[in-house]
């Protein structure tokens, strides 16, 4: 990614919070930051995709020590707004080749954030960084969805996944080289909007010979952060894989 590729400027960061509000719900955070938290041990964490401080916030709460790399600096200052951010340190760039300060013992990626990386090469990449920033034995973290190819009848590319009276959102996939968008639609008195989000899907598999290449190994799989059996079924997984080389 590259700052012409930051899809988060100012007009989005200033209500990111609150069009996210169901992700910033104590169930939604807070098994996650558990999971982090005893990752972390008493280590450090570097969160590749800081943003606003979700994540970040309540694990440092928890008194773990919190680095952040982040290409938006809008979302940045709006994480530096925040009560306790003070202890958090963030590299402003892209998380696919910049390097933060000193070594961690877990990093993780969230939220679906490793498919801003648009290309397979830049995924890679990510790997490598985060190898490059791990301590031995220390674990990367990534929260990802299983790509919804299932849902996709013959001949249809899209898969809406909100339709409401003031908001549509759906994804579009090319199968042909693992890309999509999320295509956002709003109405806001009577006016409406539209934005949308490129990404690269990419399946579990696909991410554990990219940790192979960085000298990592797939130590669990689950299905959410409750640590629930990764299934068939599962539309989504927490992966967690171990740096195996210095």
């Amino acid at each position: 990614m590259t700052e012409d590729e930051n899809y988060f400027p100012e007009s989005v960061a200033a209500t990111y919070d609150e069009s996210s509000a169901a992700m910033f719900m104590p169930e939604a955070v807070d098994p996650a930051v558990a999971v982090l938290a005893g990752l972390a041990g008493a280590g450090r964490a570097l969160e590749l995709g800081i943003g606003t401080g979700r994540i970040a916030l309540p694990l440092a709460g928890r008194g773990v020590e919190v680095h952040g790399i982040e290409l938006s600096p809008a979302m940045a200052d709006r994480l530096r707004a925040k009560p306790g951010s003070e202890a958090i340190g963030v590299t402003l760039g892209d998380f696919a080749t910049t390097r933060a300060p000193g070594t961690f013992s877990v990093a993780y990626l969230v939220f679906n954030t490793i498919m801003n990386l648009t290309t397979q090469d830049a995924q890679v990449d990510c790997f490598r960084n985060v190898a490059a920033h791990l301590e031995p034995g220390g674990t990367f973290v990534i929260e990802v969805t299983v790509p919804q190819l299932r849902k996709l009848p013959p001949g249809q590319n899209a898969v809406p996944f909100h339709v409401g009276e003031t908001r549509l959102g759906f994804d579009t996939y090319d199968t042909a080289t693992q890309a999509m968008a999320s295509h956002h639609v709003r109405v806001v008195d009577g006016r409406g909007s539209f934005r949308s989000i490129p990404f690269r899907y990419v399946w579990p598999a696909e991410l554990d010979l990219m940790a192979r290449l960085a000298g990592m190994r797939l130590r669990d799989r689950w299905a959410d952060w409750s640590g629930a059996p990764f299934t068939a079924e599962s539309e989504s997984h927490v992966s967690v894989w171990e740096k195996t080389e210095d």
